[in-house]
């Protein structure tokens, strides 16, 4: 009997091989081949071994150094912060300066006045309104003690000041005669 709807052709048509359509003809060889790989290792253990033996290096000796670094300060850190050296020519007899003692500087005058009190007993007390030179515009309500005549008196109270619990600094005002 002869088939004459091809059925078993229809099989055979969806069993076919898929075809790759872009297909290099050229074999799929390494860029660089391992003769040259194994040449290039061996070459860089060479100029290595070399080098050790030319320069005669010692990695076991390399070490580090100790730092031996030694500071002694003399005086209290707190007389070295803020204090400006004059150094004249002139005879320090035409220079006349005033001495002050700035308790603190407050962004809330509150503060400012709460200081005040705290220091009753301390005389010459005054607050005044500045600038902020590291925020400029800010304005600063400043608590300072003074004028003195001398840089002794200042340091005094400045000391009794600090026994209260503030950091004072001393400020110098000088001006030619």
């Amino acid at each position: 009997m002869k088939d004459y709807a091809n059925r078993n052709k229809s099989r055979k048509r969806n069993i076919t091989r898929k075809k790759t359509v872009f297909r290099s003809k050229k074999n799929n060889s390494p860029l660089i081949s391992n003769k040259i790989i194994s040449g290039i290792i061996l070459l860089a253990i060479t100029l290595g071994a070399i080098s050790f033996l030319y320069f005669d290096t010692d990695v076991a000796t390399i070490k580090s150094r100790e730092s031996s670094n030694n500071i002694k300060i003399d005086f209290p850190t707190s007389l070295a912060k803020n204090s400006v050296l004059i150094e004249t020519e002139l005879d320090e007899s035409f220079l006349s300066c005033e001495y002050f003692v700035q308790i603190g500087a407050y962004g809330n005058k509150k503060y400012a006045y709460e200081a005040k009190e705290i220091l009753s007993e301390v005389e010459l007390i005054t607050i005044n309104e500045i600038y902020s030179n590291s925020k400029p515009g800010k304005l600063l309500h400043s608590v300072i003690t003074g004028p003195y005549e001398n840089r002794s008196a200042a340091n005094n109270i400045k000391e009794k000041i600090t026994n209260i619990g503030f950091d004072p600094q001393l400020r110098t005002l000088c001006k030619k005669n």
